[in-house]
């Protein structure tokens, strides 16, 4: 098993808050791996910390065996590329179409022509189920559509990992599912993933492993099967919610 991404003995902290002491974990390549925790621990903080949003106070964060986390801004470009974050809200462009939004980071970041931006992005809004929004603008879509197409533009540019902070948040039950076929498709196209959720049956439904931030900590790491049969007390607080 190939692992493209690993945590090791990472810390950080806000001025005297400690948010993550010495977390350690690796993604092995094609897995989704679920990140749950119970809010304040850091969860969203961790994802940021993967791609350069925010600096760590201490450990290391690798990706393909290079050290990421003290690249300079424009020495993480690429990294951006490979390892692409879908913000909670979507967090598109208001005032351009979806189309736009999602083809944005093409004409940005590669040498395609219009036709093959074109091409890309309509490929893309298949997958997503998306094709007929084409033309339409951010404010005209729902949130769960809206999630579906932050989605799609995280992956415009064919990286090898997802990081999801919690796209499933306040959608009714068919959008969730939605957008859990959009991450399972995303999934059958070699994407590896890290999903951080509230959300204990959506985690069930698409991820590989699940991993459970406490006190700075992981405190749970295995498989959907070893976290059903888990006797440990603080695991059992989060089956409940299954």
């Amino acid at each position: 098993m190939e692992q493209i991404l690993t945590i090791k003995k990472l810390a950080k902290y806000f001025d005297t808050k400690m948010v993550h002491e010495d977390v350690n974990f690796s993604l092995i390549k094609g897995e989704t791996l679920g990140l749950l925790g119970h809010s304040g621990t850091g969860k969203s903080v961790l994802l940021r910390s993967i791609i350069g949003l925010e600096s760590i106070d201490r450990g290391e964060i690798l990706y393909r065996n290079q050290r990421i986390d003290n690249l300079t801004e424009e020495e993480l470009f690429s990294i951006r590329t490979k390892v692409s974050y879908a913000f909670q809200s979507g967090a598109l462009f208001d005032s351009i179409s979806v189309f736009e939004n999602i083809a944005y980071p093409l004409f940005e970041h590669t040498k395609m022509s219009e036709q093959e931006v074109d091409a890309k992005v309509m490929q893309i809004l298949k997958i997503v189920n998306m094709e007929h929004a084409r033309e339409l603008m951010p404010s005209d879509l729902s949130g769960g559509m809206q999630k579906r197409v932050g989605l799609a533009r995280s992956m415009a540019l064919n990286p090898e990992i997802l990081l999801y902070d919690e796209p499933t948040a306040g959608l009714d039950p068919i959008n969730v599912e939605m957008v859990l076929e959009v991450m399972r498709r995303f999934k059958e196209q070699g994407f590896s993933g890290i999903f951080v959720t509230h959300d204990i049956p959506a985690a069930k439904k698409i991820c590989d492993r699940i991993i459970i931030l406490d006190k700075g900590k992981v405190r749970f790491q295995g498989s959907v099967a070893d976290f059903d049969n888990s006797n440990d007390e603080f695991v059992k607080t989060f089956q409940i919610f299954d």
